[in-house]
């Protein structure tokens, strides 16, 4: 794993990019402090993949769904009281 700083990640971008292709792994650190992965976007599109229908049956909504909300609650969801 290789780890740079923002100001490495600005000035080597294209080398980095290479590496993460290559299968390497690239930590970007503000600082000592890790903030971002860089990966290739293949990796994160196979986690983002939606399936319609994959909830059926497992999720119920019933009558009280449509219910208006106490008012308590709905002044919560305003950010009217804490």
């Amino acid at each position: 794993m290789t780890t740079v700083t923002v100001h490495e990640a600005k000035t080597n971008l294209s080398k980095l990019i290479a590496e993460v292709l290559a299968g390497g792994d690239v930590v970007i650190a503000r600082g000592k402090e890790p903030v971002a992965r860089l990966v290739p976007i293949a990796e994160v599109n196979k986690h983002a993949r939606r399936v319609p229908g994959r909830l059926k049956g497992l999720v119920a909504i019933d009558e009280r769904f449509f219910e208006p909300l106490p008012p308590e609650e709905l002044d919560r969801w305003n950010g009217e009281k804490d």
